[in-house]
């Protein structure tokens, strides 16, 4: 969990126009193993990065369902 401390430099780097990216998997996709929920976070970062990759997007259709 973050404390204040946290918050309030998220807060300083995102008035200079940072992007905060917490290093947290997101679930909507089901991962089924750590590598595919850790993958959701490489994908997060690729996403900001510009870069193109294959993962799930949020309201697309899922073969997982």
């Amino acid at each position: 969990p973050y404390n204040l401390v946290h918050i309030r430099n998220m807060e300083t780097i995102t008035l200079a126009g940072g992007i905060i990216c917490p290093a947290t998997p997101s679930f909507y996709s089901k991962p089924q193993t750590i590598e595919e929920a850790a993958s959701t976070v490489v994908d997060r970062v690729l996403d900001l990065a510009g870069l193109q990759h294959k993962a799930y997007r949020w309201g697309e259709s899922s073969d997982k369902n």
